[in-house]
C-alpha cells in the first residue's frame, strides 16, 4: 500500500471512530472528558511503562485504558460530593494526572522515547511506518488494523444498544424505570472513549483526539437534532475535514493533525454561519421580526386613533409620525411599506386602515399570543 494512501487511511479511520462515540459526550453534556481522558492516558502509559520496561509492550495499552477510567471515576467521586460541578473537576483532574506524567517522564525516562510534543501534537505522518508483522507475513501498517477494529467495536456497540444509549443520554431517570442501567451504559461507553483515545493517542496525539470527537459532533447538531441523523453527520463531516486537512497539508508541507483540527475548526464556523438555523440565518429572522414588529406598532397606533377625536393629532401625515416619536426616515419606511401592500390609505390627510389592514392586525396579534 502506498505511503501517503496509508497515512490517510489512518487519519480517516481514526477520524470516523472517534466521532461516532464523541457523538455521546457531547449529547450528555461531558465534552471535556475527552479532554481529560485524552490527556491522562499518558499517565496510564507512563506507569506500565515503569513494571514492563518495554514500549511495545501491551500492558501499556491496558494501563492507558484503566487511567482514562479511573480519570473519570474520581472525577465523578468529586461531582457526587455536590461541592463541585462536572466541568471544574475535570479542570482539576486531568491537568493533575498529566502532569504527574509530564514530571515523570522529564525526571526518570529522559532516555526513554516518550515524547511530550508527540504526545499533544502526534506523529501522524509517521504511523505507516509501524507495521503489522505475523508471521512472515507484513499486513500493512498496524494503526490502521487497531482502529478499523476499534471502528468495529464502537459500532457493534452503538448499533447493538442503540436504543439504551439514547434513553440513557437524554432521560437516565426513565431508563432506571425501565430497567436499563445507567451505571453499566456509562461506564461501557466511557471505557470505548478510553479504548477509543489510547488507540488513537499513538498516531494523531492528544490535541487531534479532543478535535476529531468533538468537532464533527458540535458541527451537526447545529443541523440536526435528531440522534441517527447526527452519528450520520458526524462521520460526514469528520470525514470531510480528514480529507481536506490531510490535502492542504499534503500541499503546504506542514503537520497533517495540526491542519485537520484547524478544518474542523472552519467546517465548524461555515456550518454555524452558514446553516438553516445558522448566525446569517438567526441575524435575518430577528431583522424580519423587528420589522414585523415596527410595522404593527404603526398599524396599531393607526388603528387605535382611527375615527377619534383626537385622530388629526394622532394619524394624519403631518403628525402621525411625531406621535410615534420616529425619525423620519424610519416612519417613511414603514408607511410606505403599509401602503405598497395595502394595509393603509390616505383620505383628507389621514391614514387610514384597509380591510386588509385590519385582518393583518387581528393575523398578528393570534401569532404574538401563541
Amino acid at each position: 500500500m502506498n505511503y501517503e494512501i496509508s497515512i490517510f487511511l489512518i487519519a480517516l479511520i481514526t477520524s470516523i471512530t472517534c466521532s461516532i462515540v464523541g457523538v455521546f459526550l457531547v449529547i450528555r453534556k461531558m465534552s471535556m472528558m475527552t479532554d481529560a481522558i485524552s490527556h491522562t492516558i499518558l499517565l496510564g502509559i507512563v506507569i506500565a511503562y515503569i513494571f514492563v520496561k518495554d514500549l511495545q509492550s501491551p500492558l501499556l495499552f491496558i494501563g492507558a485504558t484503566t487511567m482514562g477510567l479511573v480519570t473519570v471515576y474520581l472525577i465523578e467521586l468529586l461531582v457526587k460530593t455536590r461541592k463541585i460541578n462536572e466541568d471544574a473537576a475535570t479542570g482539576v483532574t486531568f491537568p493533575l494526572l498529566f502532569s504527574i506524567a509530564v514530571i515523570l517522564i522529564s525526571l526518570d525516562f529522559r532516555d526513554v522515547h516518550l515524547d511530550i510534543d508527540a504526545v499533544i501534537l502526534g506523529k501522524l505522518e509517521f504511523s505507516a511506518l509501524n507495521k503489522l508483522i505475523i508471521g512472515n507475513f507484513i499486513l500493512g501498517p498496524k494503526n490502521l488494523w487497531v482502529m478499523s477494529i476499534i471502528l468495529l467495536i464502537n459500532l457493534f456497540f452503538i448499533i447493538t444498544f442503540y436504543k439504551e444509549l439514547k434513553i440513557v443520554s437524554f432521560d437516565s431517570a426513565l431508563a432506571s424505570i425501565l430497567g436499563i442501567s445507567p451505571i453499566i451504559i456509562h461506564y461501557v461507553l466511557m471505557s470505548l472513549v478510553s479504548i477509543t483515545a489510547v488507540s488513537a493517542f499513538e498516531a494523531v496525539g492528544s490535541i487531534l483526539v479532543i478535535s476529531m470527537m468533538i468537532g464533527p459532533t458540535m458541527t451537526s447538531l447545529l443541523i440536526s437534532k435528531n440522534l441517527c441523523h447526527t452519528i450520520i453527520y458526524s462521520v460526514i463531516f469528520a470525514s470531510l475535514n480528514c480529507i481536506m486537512g490531510y490535502s492542504v497539508a499534503f500541499i503546504l508541507d506542514v503537520r497533517i493533525s495540526s491542519v485537520i483540527s484547524i478544518m474542523t475548526l472552519i467546517t465548524f464556523l461555515i456550518v454555524f454561519i452558514f446553516a438553516p438555523k445558522g448566525m446569517i440565518k438567526t441575524i435575518i429572522n430577528k431583522r424580519i421580526q423587528r420589522n414585523d414588529f415596527n410595522l404593527m406598532t404603526f398599524l396599531t397606533h393607526i388603528h387605535n386613533h382611527q375615527n377619534t377625536q383626537n385622530a388629526l393629532n394622532e394619524i394624519s401625515i403631518e403628525n402621525a409620525q411625531i406621535a410615534l416619536n420616529w425619525n423620519k426616515n424610519f416612519f417613511d419606511k414603514f408607511y410606505k411599506k403599509a401602503y405598497k401592500l395595502g394595509l393603509i390609505y390616505v383620505n383628507d390627510d389621514m391614514i387610514i386602515l384597509t380591510t386588509k389592514g385590519i385582518e393583518h392586525i387581528d393575523y398578528m396579534n393570534k401569532v404574538y399570543s401563541r
